[in-house]
């Protein structure tokens, strides 16, 4: 998500954005949050940093929790010391995602794992830390950048003779690219109006159409076949269908939002041209 931040900042001509690397930016160490702080006096703090592996955290729950609750109210507490606005990344998880409706962000939020539970910790943790915040809640994201769902198929799809992909999880892929013009575009227009929100690309599609998707655009051929969840047993019990409404942030925060295959074809249009 950082490098996406740099890209599109980069793009854009916006040179005032810091990128601290992580020995000097570790969200658990107060006392160099704090030196941070101090030495920039940043007018808004983008939290991108979280415990991702969805699996391995229901065996590693403090340390999920210790980044994905901790981490994010040590920013919440410097940034209300230092009067700065935070935006801070969050998921889909955090919802049940066991009934086909569209999630609004005042949806009662009820994970059902470790992942979606500490993320949600860290949300409550910034609320009761923090008013100037913006929460964003995202789902399936993948980029050009670091390990995600459309690299794994296209290599996979590259070196298989056949794949099955879970056909009965339903949700939205979101391009990191996507989600930080939203970000850069909350910081400039400045509307002030905090609170959580919800932002994937538009459209609804399981993990196997998106795979499909993803073969179809990159030109790949390989035998694919739709599975049950049931079929492929994974540590973690993830949301059945956690499609999130996008209306609040298209409307209070004047969000264009790209349809999702829009978005992935030109992620894999990069991604041709590097390979």
């Amino acid at each position: 998500m950082g490098q996406c931040l740099n890209n599109v900042a980069t793009k854009k001509g916006i040179t005032d954005i810091v990128f601290p690397p992580e020995d000097q930016a570790n969200i658990l160490n107060i006392e160099l949050l704090t030196n941070l702080f101090t030495q920039y006096k940043p007018a808004y703090c983008i939290n991108c940093a979280a415990y991702t592996a969805v699996d391995k955290a229901e065996d590693d729950v403090d340390m999920a929790r210790k980044i994905n609750r901790d981490g994010a109210e040590n920013l919440a507490k410097l940034c209300k010391e230092f009067n700065t606005t935070m935006i801070h990344v969050s998921t889909d998880f955090v919802f049940a995602g066991n009934t086909p409706h569209l999630l609004l962000e005042d949806d009662i939020a009820e994970p059902i794992n470790v992942y979606g539970l500490t993320k949600l910790e860290g949300e409550q943790a910034i609320l009761a830390n923090l008013t100037q915040t913006y929460i964003l809640r995202t789902s399936w994201l993948y980029s050009e950048y670091g390990n995600n769902f459309v690299k794994t198929m296209m290599r996979l799809g590259s070196e298989k003779d056949e794949l099955k992909i879970i056909a009965d999880q339903i949700g939205t892929p979101t391009y990191a690219i996507d989600l930080a013009e939203c970000i850069l575009g909350i910081i400039t227009n400045d509307k002030h109006k905090y609170g959580i929100y919800h932002f994937s690309n538009e459209g609804v599609t399981s993990w196997y159409d998106f795979a499909m998707g993803i073969f179809d655009i990159a030109n790949i051929s390989v035998k694919t076949y739709p599975v049950r969840t049931s079929e492929y047993v994974t540590r973690a019990i993830r949301p059945t269908f956690s499609v999130m409404d996008k209306s609040k942030i298209k409307r209070d925060l004047d969000i264009e939002i790209p349809y999702w295959r829009t978005s992935l074809e030109k992620c894999i249009k990069v991604l041709l041209k590097t390979t």
